[in-house]
């Protein structure tokens, strides 16, 4: 008999008797709070699944497979120069049109900080709805507190860091298959398709470059998609003939998906899902190369790691803080006028509050701007709003899961309270000059 397996077996038994025991089934605010859990699950699979994380496990596959060793070395390793290494990990977020989740796949292929809160459409859209200082501040607090937060969890784990620069200095790094600026054309093509993939729809009176990239952004996405398929043969040395049928099954599927799904948001959907499923296959049946089935098979590893911890964060996200999107806003068990009421005027409270808060919550990207411009119209103060932009977007409960599996709960708990902190005082800053 296991004594220690039955008390656990009993203590487990008697939480789940009494909670179902008393579960206020009729409760109104529970059953919205349920509500805004299935709301916000069924949104974030319709937009984001598919557009979003399917090619960022193919991006986040190409880093860990296709990126050599040297490189990752010169500007990432432990003998790099901090400066450098930081700077570039915490700009190079701004490449990436993604949310907090869809980074992670990133942040895991390389392990180093990069800066979801300063993606180029995030950066557009904040300048122009929120204003130019927003816009502005948002940038320079997003690059620094990047910066800053790397050389301190440097220093803090400096001993770590030695080790590191000392299994590092005898390290003979392997000579390139390819050219690096092959390896960045072939990257720099995936990042575009997944930035067009996801361009945001503009203003009603926008009449500008947005709206136009908007209302061409499939031609182009199209375009850049032909360009992958050219670089699949020339780069990674796939059979043409491969290619010329995937190509064929995905316009197939779009013609279909295009006649047959009279929604707008769920008919790209369709060959977007095509087009991944005929890149994995062929890579997979590839027996030419190793590297380009282990490209598959890294995605894959990614995925596996990934989508059931984000999952989970985003269930307690909804239940928690609620669904607010495309016009519909469902409150979660925590009222959103607490929020509301503790994030007006300038105080360091008020900053700690809005950091804190957006640390844990779930922001979709681009969908930080309309929230916090709702937000400023009820009285939140600019300083917690700018601490929202920074801290909401770099972090959310499902990425914390995330980074605990990759560095492991000491450094993640450091990692998410300086980013707490930083963004605290860069809000508290901005709020007393504006």
């Amino acid at each position: 008999m296991n004594t220690r397996k039955d008390v656990k077996f009993l203590i487990w038994t008697v939480v789940i008797f009494l909670t179902a025991f008393f579960m206020p089934v009729n409760s109104e605010t529970l059953l919205t709070a349920i509500h805004s859990t299935l709301d916000l699950a069924k949104w974030y699979a319709r937009e984001h699944i598919v557009l979003c994380l399917l090619p960022a496990f193919f991006i986040a596959g190409v880093i860990a497979v296709f990126v050599s060793q040297g490189a990752v070395l010169k500007y990432f390793g432990a003998n790099a120069n901090k400066w450098v290494s930081y700077t570039v990990a915490s700009v190079s977020g701004g490449i990436l049109a993604v949310c907090s989740c869809t980074i992670l796949p990133l942040f895991t292929s390389i392990y180093k900080r990069s800066g979801p809160a300063i993606s180029i459409l995030s950066i557009i859209l904040t300048a122009r709805i929120l204003g130019l200082e927003m816009g502005l501040a948002r940038v320079i607090g997003a690059v620094t507190f990047a910066v800053v937060i790397g050389l301190v969890m440097s220093f803090i784990f400096r001993k770590e860091e030695r080790d590191k620069e000392a299994s590092q200095m005898n390290i003979v790094p392997p000579s390139e298959k390819r050219p690096l600026w092959q390896t960045a054309v072939f990257f720099f093509t995936l990042v575009a398709i997944l930035v067009f993939a996801n361009w945001g729809a503009p203003a009603a009176i926008d009449r500008g470059v947005w709206a136009a990239i908007y209302g061409a952004k499939w031609w182009i996405t199209s375009a850049l998609a032909i360009g992958l398929c050219v670089m699949l043969v020339k780069i990674l040395h796939l059979k043409a003939r491969w290619i010329i049928l995937g190509a064929v099954a995905v316009a197939i599927s779009a013609f279909i998906a295009n006649v047959f799904i009279p929604d707008a948001k769920l008919a790209p959907l369709v060959p977007m899902i095509v087009s991944v499923a005929v890149l994995a296959i062929i890579l997979l049946c590839d027996k030419n190369d190793d590297e380009n089935r282990e490209w598959a098979l890294s995605s894959w590893g990614f995925a596996k790691l990934i989508l059931p911890l984000l999952a989970v964060g985003v269930l307690t996200a909804g239940f928690l803080l609620g669904s607010t999107h495309d016009g519909i806003e469902l409150p979660g068990i925590i009222p959103n006028s607490w929020v509301e009421w503790a994030v007006g005027g300038n105080s360091l409270l008020s900053n700690f509050f809005a950091s804190f808060t957006g640390a844990f919550m779930y922001f979709a990207t681009l969908t930080e701007v309309p929230i916090i411009q709702g937000l400023l119209a009820s009285g939140m103060g600019k300083g917690p709003a700018l601490a929202l932009l920074l801290a909401g977007p770099s972090l959310s409960l499902p990425n914390m899961l995330v980074i605990r599996s990759v560095m492991g709960t000491k450094k993640t708990v450091i990692y998410v309270a300086l980013v707490i902190v930083m963004a605290t005082i860069s809000g508290w800053v901005y709020g007393y000059f504006f």
